[in-house]
């Protein structure tokens, strides 16, 4: 029995060593070739062979051969597949699959790859052109990037908001300045130029001896600065140049943004579209639609001999380059918009002396076309004309005036003004020096042209704050804005308060915020008869990164930023913007609701606070002033607000912190109206 067993073993041995070697005689070395082809294909990608087993090349040779190869693609690195593996002995053969992220384009191609097996391990037979197929040995990659001029943006009848414009580069030249000091030349031209001295010797002295080290770009037209004051300081010099501006260096910068050259983290974020040196825009329009405005660079990519300089090879004839790659320079779009260089530049002059944070906005009510979006020094370059979120006081009693119309009162119905009003135990009053002789029972009218706040409170049981907020709607606010083409905030009107809070709401505070863009919506709309849908920009498709397809603009949630202070844009809470390019509105203003809503506001020129709109020239002015109180102070601050219709023109002007509506604001609004004709 032991015996059987013993040969049963050596049957099973004998056995086992067959069918290896029955295995060994069937592999043909081709999983070892396709595990040296994925190897290859892997460090290619990460440019970096110096570890593969090589044949005909130092390893560390071809390494270094490789990265001087594609230096000039630097920090790009390809991705590499490696393909089908042709076996032919202890031969093989394999395409490798490159793809290069060239800007916003891929550069792909194939080239193929020799594989020599040397006992038992698989050699790769080293050629420059397994890095490229036309490279050839002494040869490197040459990338000539040429980006194109960035597009303009338009205005109304196309006229150039921004558009390159010439500049003068101002600064030390290194190369120029000879045995002079250049921390004392720095100084002096840091003088001159009004710049931070102590920062720019700090830089001049950092920089190599070859530097241009730029101390402020100035606008051609109208420096002050002259050729000769800057060549009188040694090494210092000019270079013209232009650049994307716009007129002025304020105008309707916070609604256009600007144009520099990307930071480093915009570089990083763009993930090989943008290199150091390329311009971007940075706020508003300018940013929001960058990539219409920018175009695409083109790029050319060559093959030159290694060693050769640039000089040698601009002197070289012909042209000892080859090329491998090239995408044409794609010239950017226009970016077209309504706005009327005349009357923003009037509406920025306007609000030229204004202190606190300020806005004028007029509109086309016609159209919807925004001519106008400024917003005054104050502000800060906070674009308040379109973003600000704040109470909009009693201007907001155009909607009051809308839903008390559709609950059956006219104008002419009769209403209690009284000196004060107590709902909840908080008692509310009108505003400061209201006159005694408009107390009592008075017309609607009347109460809308004094703007008594105790009048609209008490009627504030014939009115639910959901028709309010439906009121809203339909001329206007609080919706979205499909056409609009930039961000905005377009009100937030609270479908549900009760108590002190709709009291509130009916004098235009509580939760109820507008933006000087909304106010001037909710007056075009009255002019117009219907709802009016703002538009900015007129590019048909044109799509923003930051706003979508469709760039809206929405109601902020009950939670909005206090309206004390500019808020930032609240981000879109409503559905996808409708397929109609007017406002959603479950019930759109009427003409004659419209009508009734203009007579009032006529009412408020002809014997309300307005009357010094009444000498404006040209079409009757309709009106509705507003003071809005906000903070803790005791008496409260207030915001001053005027809105206004003048013919085919709507208007809202708005002053943070400026007491009354018609003394403060009213004054900016006639000024504006008398001179925009």
């Amino acid at each position: 029995m032991a015996q059987m067993g013993k040969t049963k073993n050596l049957v099973l041995g004998l056995a086992a060593l067959m069918i290896v070697g029955s295995l060994s005689a069937c592999d043909d070395g081709r999983s070892g070739a396709e595990g040296a082809a994925k190897r290859l294909a892997s460090s290619l990608a990460a440019l970096d062979v110096g570890s593969l087993a090589l044949d005909g090349k130092d390893a560390a040779a071809a390494n270094e051969q490789l990265k001087s190869v594609f230096a000039a693609l630097d920090p790009v690195k390809p991705s590499v597949e490696s393909g089908a593996v042709k076996l032919d002995g202890d031969k093989a053969s394999v395409p490798l699959n490159f793809t290069w992220k060239v800007g916003t384009t891929e550069w792909r191609y194939t080239s193929q790859a020799a594989l020599k097996k040397s006992g038992d391990k698989w050699a790769v037979q080293w050629n420059p052109a397994l890095l490229e197929p036309d490279l050839k040995d002494g040869e490197v990659l040459d990338k000539t990037v040429t980006p194109p001029a960035r597009a303009e943006i338009l205005g109304a009848g196309d006229a150039k908001l921004i558009s390159y414009r010439p500049v003068v580069y101002v600064g030390i030249d290194k190369t120029t300045i000879g045995s002079a000091d250049p921390a004392a030349s720095a100084a002096k031209l840091a003088q001159l130029l009004g710049v931070d001295e102590a920062a720019y010797v700090k830089q001049v002295q950092a920089s190599g001896p070859q530097a241009f080290v730029s101390a402020i770009t100035l606008r051609q037209d109208g420096r002050t600065i002259t050729d000769q004051q800057i060549a009188a300081i040694p090494g210092a010099r000019g270079i013209p140049d232009s650049l994307p501006l716009a007129p002025t260096r304020t105008f309707a910068r916070a609604v256009l943004g600007t144009v520099a050259e990307a930071s480093a983290e915009q570089i990083q974020k763009a993930g090989g579209a943008l290199k150091a040196g390329d311009v971007v825009g940075t706020g508003g329009l300018e940013e929001q639609y960058d990539s219409l405005l920018r175009g695409q660079d083109g790029v050319s990519i060559k093959a030159r001999p290694q060693g050769m300089t640039d000089d040698q090879i601009k002197a070289a004839k012909p042209d000892p380059r080859r090329v491998l790659f090239s995408v044409d320079t794609k010239p950017g779009d226009p970016l077209k918009t309504t706005l009327d260089p005349r009357l923003q530049q009037l509406a920025e002059d306007t609000l030229a002396g204004v202190g606190p944070a300020s806005a004028i906005v007029a509109l086309r009510p016609s159209t919807g076309a925004v001519l106008a979006a400024a917003s005054g020094p104050g502000s800060n370059g906070y674009n308040t004309a379109m973003l600000g979120q704040y109470a909009p006081g009693s201007t907001f009693k155009i909607v009051d005036s809308l839903a008390l119309i559709r609950n059956g009162m006219t104008p002419d119905s009769k209403v209690e003004c009284t000196p004060t009003i107590t709902v909840d135990g908080r008692t509310f009053k009108n505003a400061e020096g209201y006159p005694e002789s408009s107390l009592g029972s008075v017309a609607l009218r009347d109460a809308f042209a004094h703007s008594c706040n105790t009048a609209f409170i008490s009627s504030r049981d014939k009115v639910s704050q959901a028709q309010l907020e439906s009121a809203a709607t339909s001329l206007g606010l609080a919706v979205q804005a499909p056409k609009l083409g930039a961000d905005a905030f377009l009100g937030s009107v609270p479908g549900n308060a009760d108590g002190t809070e709709h009291a509130a709401s009916m004098i235009g505070q509580g939760k109820v915020l507008l933006s000087p863009l909304a106010a001037a919506i909710m007056a075009a709309s009255v002019s117009h008869g219907a709802p009016v849908s703002p538009q900015l920009v007129l590019n048909p498709g044109a799509v923003s990164p930051s706003a979508g397809a469709t760039p809206t603009a929405s109601g902020a949630s009950s939670s909005s930023p206090s309206p004390a202070a500019p808020a930032s844009p609240a981000a879109p809470a409503s559905p996808a913007a409708p397929a109609s390019d007017e406002p959603a509105s479950d019930k759109p203003v009427t003409p004659a609701e419209a009508a009734a809503l203009g007579d009032m506001m006529r009412a408020v020129v002809t014997s309300g606070h307005a009357g010094f709109l009444a000498s404006v020239p040209g079409a009757p002015v309709g009106a509705k002033t507003g003071t809005a109180e906000f903070g803790n102070d005791n008496p409260p601050k207030t915001h001053a607000w005027i809105v206004a219709v003048h013919g085919d023109l709507a208007v809202a002007v708005f002053v943070e912190d400026g007491g009354l509506g018609a003394t403060t604001s009213g004054p900016l609004l006639k000024s504006f109206l008398t001179a925009a004709g």
